[in-house]
């Protein structure tokens, strides 16, 4: 028996690969002789550069940039196993997990700049960029200030590179950015299909989850609104309301207006680990979130990998932290869907225990699929 165990990150709890292995040490000991590979998935999001690093025996290149907030910080972005591809994950260096306070005014995204200058100069010119739990709303004009961009008030002086800053700017100049860009391919890992500005865009949607107040609202969206078409009539190209533009906090446009390509988060990965490859040979699949609802069939890593499944007619199983709202509706690609709790429990007992509860789970799911196969 073959058995494929593609699983997401349990957010602020375990990681994919952690995850992964601890369902398979709970399929070993029932079904000891079954072949069981475990491949750490993720969608651009929380988890994206170490399930990417494991999967292709990449490494970590370690070094200092600096936060949201200014802050000098060790943080790290990968190389895949080509030794050719330069993995960054924002959220490790400008993320919600790299501080203690939220204010989005307040906030810039330079040190994104700094990690793909650091990798430039060494000589990567691929590039996977994942988006997800930034703590920014600047739309990367730190990124572009970092890589060389120009952001001018009336006075001719650089504004600050932060979200609150941007109504300032009066001009822009792109004449110093890196050259080196020009060579690079940017692949942009994403699932938001937002644009930048609007009632839809970055500010709006996902400002109040980073602490942007409901009366910055309307102050920190006409900035970007502001910014972007200067850039825009500066550089003679229109990418605001193209598809993840307001990802990250925006950091998707900034990566637009320097050639970056917006592609799924989970499709990257996937491609990457050559997922599709061991789904095919497979009798079962098995995949897996810290929670699963209606919101996992827009864009998530579980029905991404079952969709895989589906076109070879591989049966798949969700394992999920805790089902929410509407995850009958996951029914259309799952074979069952599974909440490892087994009991009455609070948060932070299922986080304390989730490794035990994975293994639980899927040992006696494992009794099941012996007895059925």
């Amino acid at each position: 028996m073959r058995i494929v165990i593609a699983t997401d990150s349990f957010k602020e709890c375990l990681t994919a690969q952690e995850v992964g292995q601890s369902i398979q040490k709970g399929i070993e000991v029932e079904i000891p002789d079954a072949t069981i590979d475990v491949l750490p998935m993720a969608d651009g999001g929380e988890g994206t550069i170490n399930a990417l690093i494991f999967a292709t025996n990449g490494k970590r290149v370690e070094l200092e940039a600096t936060d949201a907030y200014g802050k000098r910080r060790r943080t790290y972005y990968g190389v895949l196993g080509d030794n050719k591809t330069a993995v960054i994950e924002i959220a490790k260096v400008v993320g919600l997990e790299t501080v203690s306070k939220r204010d989005p005014l307040n906030a810039t995204s330079y040190g994104v700049g700094e990690l793909i200058l650091h990798a430039l100069q060494i000589g990567y010119r691929k590039f996977i960029i994942a988006l997800g739990g930034s703590a920014t709303n600047d739309g990367g004009i730190g990124m572009l200030q970092a890589l060389g961009g120009k952001f001018l008030d009336s006075n001719g002086d650089q504004v600050p590179g932060i979200g609150g800053a941007l109504h300032k700017i009066e001009s822009v100049d792109f004449s110093e950015i890196n050259p080196l860009l020009k060579e690079c391919e940017l692949i942009v890992a994403s699932d938001v299909e937002n644009a930048l500005c609007g009632p839809n865009g970055a500010t709006y949607v996902f400002g109040p989850q980073k602490g942007v107040k409901e009366t910055d609202l309307f102050h920190l969206d006409s900035g970007l609104s502001h910014y972007s078409n200067l850039i825009e009539n500066t550089l003679g190209k229109s990418v605001q309301n193209t598809p993840g533009a307001g990802a990250a906090g925006g950091l998707g446009f900034g990566l637009l207006v320097i050639g970056g390509q917006i592609n799924s988060g989970a499709k990257i990965v996937a491609d990457a680990i050559n997922l599709e490859k061991y789904i095919k040979t497979a009798d079962w699949v098995i995949t897996g979130e810290g929670k699963s609802d209606f919101q996992t069939l827009y864009g998530k890593v579980p029905v991404y990998v079952a969709k895989i499944a589906k076109k070879y007619g591989v049966k798949t199983i969700l394992f999920s932290g805790a089902l929410g709202r509407g995850y009958q509706q996951l029914y259309e690609y799952f074979i069952s869907c599974h909440s490892i709790s087994n009991g009455p429990m609070s948060l932070e007992e299922s986080i304390k225990n989730a490794n035990q509860l994975l293994f639980d789970s899927s040992r006696n799911l494992a009794r099941l699929i012996k007895h059925i196969h």
